[in-house]
């Protein structure tokens, strides 16, 4: 079950296609929209201002959002947020990724299609232009992204789009078994199918 915490008689909006693991917490002016994937751990507390997943957006395992009173944090369509990562009071614009362990501050957009590098500190109110690659303590501009690294980026939201329809119809709390079964199956990442035999 996941947990899901109503304050102020606000309750947190989660559409049927999204998938939110039981162990992540929603509070309060959480709106998750079509084809999300929020992580284990994740922590979306929306007890001041407002947090937004739009369709196809993932919030990956341990992420935190939280936001000022009266403002909204979001995370446009296919915004990818990596393990780890701290979203406060900032837009993530369509297609964009902010990378594992990564911090993105009050008022800051990153850009569509752009990267924001892991361990990377996005201060407050720095604009991002679309499809830049950004990095460092501060965050700054290195340059704009390669075709290949968009497609790439993409490839990887795509695989938790797939992993959100994989959760939704797959996932369960099991006990682990005590031994390694002989015809375990490996997972067919690249496929989007199930594991092969």
């Amino acid at each position: 079950m996941v947990k899901v915490y109503e304050i102020n008689g606000v309750r947190p909006v989660v559409h049927p296609t999204s998938f939110v693991h039981p162990t992540a917490v929603l509070i309060g002016d959480v709106i998750v929209g079509p084809r999300c994937y929020i992580g284990p751990l994740a922590s979306l507390r929306g007890d001041f201002g407002r947090l937004v997943l739009e369709e196809g957006a993932n919030v990956q395992d341990s992420c935190v959002m939280h936001g000022f009173e009266n403002g909204e944090t979001v995370i446009e369509v296919d915004g990818h947020i990596g393990h780890g990562a701290v979203l406060h009071g900032c837009r993530v614009k369509r297609n964009a990724m902010v990378g594992m362990n990564a911090v993105v501050m009050d008022g800051a957009v990153v850009g569509e299609e752009s990267i924001v590098a892991a361990m990377s500190f996005v201060k407050a109110g720095m604009v991002i232009p679309p499809r830049s690659m950004v990095m460092g303590t501060p965050a700054r501009v290195m340059r704009e992204l390669k075709e290949e690294e968009i497609k790439w980026k993409s490839f990887g939201t795509r695989q938790y789009h797939e992993l959100a329809v994989r959760s939704l119809n797959t996932m369960r709390e099991v006990e682990a078994f005590t031994e390694i079964e002989p015809d375990r199956p490996v997972f067919a990442f690249n496929s989007g199918h199930a594991p092969k035999k």
